[in-house]
């Protein structure tokens, strides 16, 4: 008798409904706080132009001149709002999803059309951070941080279902390196500041 082999597919545990849940609520919180930090800085820099952000450390280091560059408002508004409005949201749903509800395929799409724009608007605002601003926001970093684990997992536990129609041969790759792509995305990041601001933590 035939088996199916969709029937044989074994899913990484980190694609596991609960383990998704955990890690969506996890990355979402901290997005969350720290998008709200930011915006009680934003909100004391509106009402006085001369306050001194709480991450204002050095020339290198510094939300107000990150706040104060045209792409900090990308769309014609502070791109805190995406921020102060997409994580509790993306918390709504790591709920529901913990709450063992059985959602549809559109349903896991949308969330990786959400997840996989945070992380493509992660990526473009660390490059002109990095490149041409020439500042880092901790704040802002943070939620990079939160961001790419949030996107690989997502994208991991929809290439294992089948959400995302891929290969056995990536299916099975991704399931078992989906950490590595979490490192070494990090380690990118993480080398291109120490390149370019070599003496920014030191003051």
């Amino acid at each position: 008798m035939a088996v199916n082999t969709a029937d044989q597919r074994i899913q990484p545990r980190v694609a596991s409904t609960p383990a998704v849940g955990l890690w969506l609520l996890l990355t979402s919180v901290i997005g969350g706080a720290a998008s709200l930090l930011l915006l009680n800085e934003r909100i004391k820099l509106w009402q006085d132009a001369d306050y001194t952000t709480a991450c204002d450390i050095n020339p290198w280091v510094s939300c107000g001149l990150v706040m104060d560059s045209w792409q900090a408002s990308t769309f014609g508004f502070p791109n805190i709002f995406l921020g102060v409005i997409g994580f509790p949201l993306a918390i709504l749903v790591a709920v529901t999803i913990l709450a063992r509800v059985q959602l549809p395929a559109w349903y896991w799409i949308g969330l990786q059309a959400g997840v996989t724009f945070a992380f493509a608007f992660c990526i473009w605002l660390w490059s002109q951070a990095v490149y041409s601003i020439g500042a880092l926001c901790p704040y802002c970093m943070v939620v990079w941080a939160a961001v790419i684990p949030m996107f690989v997992i997502v994208t991991t536990r929809n290439i294992s279902t089948g959400v995302i129609p891929v290969g056995e041969g990536l299916r099975k790759f991704t399931g078992e390196w989906w950490w590595v792509a979490i490192v070494l995305i990090y380690l990118a990041v993480l080398g291109s500041i120490i390149v370019q601001f070599p003496n920014a933590f030191i003051s």
